[in-house]
């Protein structure tokens, strides 16, 4: 935000005019505008210059050997498969295997969100991928976290973890990251997931974990709709419990089911350009926000993978009002109620509301 508290730019209600110029203007307004981060996977988001300071030092290959090549390469194509987008987590991965690098990548994607005013992240991964050189799991939490909260100190950016369970592993995998997170459920973990491969992998077969997380009071969200079709969203609701969506993509294809998220407020966690990269959505242009707002759908716009996708989250806002319209009244709608959504306590969301629209 400027100065005396406005965001700059355009004028609000209307969107800002075609052109390079009127395109910047857009942007600088968007940067200064205090957003939430609610869908933003710690492995799928390091700095490329990082990954291959991190790769000499542990001794793991990389593809490139400069950062701006690393970055291209990190990137897939528009029109994969959710498969081939994942495939890019193995070089994260490698160079994610000790304290001292999850709290380095930590902080960073923390300082990352600050250049743009994201005021509030929920960073999510599945530590279980991050115990090959011989952390525990709760160990690899621990180092994530100390770098959430050094630059929370440091930064002014609140931040919190949401631990993910893989689809495609046994139900004991999934129970054990259930308990996990329920365990630091006061110690900086605000929610639970399931993430990974769709196709073949259906909420239905961790319920149990599921069952442990809402016992114990910790917020569910679940990627469904993304690359297998609506019967995965209402598994997700069904079984999962789940409050937030993550992608929800192909909702509209039922009606009914459309309905029912939004009557129930269940949250979209809508991230546009990794859509576009699993194939769940054709182009920007033909992504289903538009229609999901039009429908009275709560939505928040989100990044999924700074590198992976090779977005900023300023950039995620930019796309939906050149490709899909959104004017600005609606772009500061969707950050509003991000925060309004987030998995953090209800004192907390108040707190971030009303600075938000304080700063409005």
């Amino acid at each position: 935000m400027r100065a005396d508290g406005s965001a700059g730019g355009v004028a609000p209600g209307e969107e800002a005019s075609g052109g390079t110029e009127g395109d910047e203007e857009l942007r600088d307004r968007i940067r200064g505008l205090a957003k939430p981060e609610l869908h933003v996977h710690l492995d799928g988001s390091p700095r490329p210059s990082t990954m291959l300071e991190l790769a000499r030092e542990r001794g793991v290959a990389l593809p490139e050997t400069e950062p701006e090549a690393l970055a291209r390469h990190m990137v897939p194509p528009p029109g994969g498969t959710l498969e081939s987008y994942l495939t890019r987590f193995a070089l994260t991965i490698a160079v994610m295997q000790d304290a001292d690098a999850l709290e380095r990548i930590a902080y960073e994607l923390t300082e990352d969100h600050a250049r743009e005013d994201v005021r509030y992240a929920e960073v999510r991964f599945c530590p279980a991928l991050n115990t090959r050189g011989g952390l525990a799991a709760d160990q690899v939490l621990d180092a994530v976290l100390r770098g959430l909260r050094r630059a929370e100190s440091a930064l002014g950016v609140r931040a919190a973890v949401i631990v993910c369970a893989l689809r495609n592993l046994p139900l004991e995998h999934s129970v054990e990251m259930a308990e996990l997170a329920v365990s630091y459920r006061d110690r900086g973990v605000c929610g639970f997931d399931l993430a990974g491969a769709e196709h073949g992998n259906p909420v239905r077969d961790h319920g149990e974990a599921f069952d442990t997380a809402r016992r114990h009071g910790l917020p569910v969200t679940i990627h469904a709709g993304e690359a297998f079709g609506p019967d995965s969203i209402r598994q997700a609701l069904d079984f999962g419990g789940a409050s937030r969506i993550g992608h929800g993509t192909r909702l509209g294809e039922d009606p009914e089911l459309l309905a029912r998220v939004r009557d129930a407020g269940v949250t979209l966690e809508i991230c546009l350009t990794s859509n576009v990269q699993t194939g769940a959505a054709r182009t920007l242009g033909d992504h289903p926000l538009r229609g999901y707002l039009d429908a009275g759908l709560s939505v928040t716009l989100a990044t999924d993978n700074r590198l992976v996708s090779g977005v900023t989250l300023t950039d995620e806002y930019v796309k939906a009002s050149r490709e899909l319209g959104l004017t600005w009244d609606e772009l500061v709608g969707v950050a509003r109620n991000g925060f309004a959504r987030a998995f953090a306590p209800a004192e907390v969301r108040a707190q971030m509301v009303g600075a938000f629209d304080a700063a409005l």
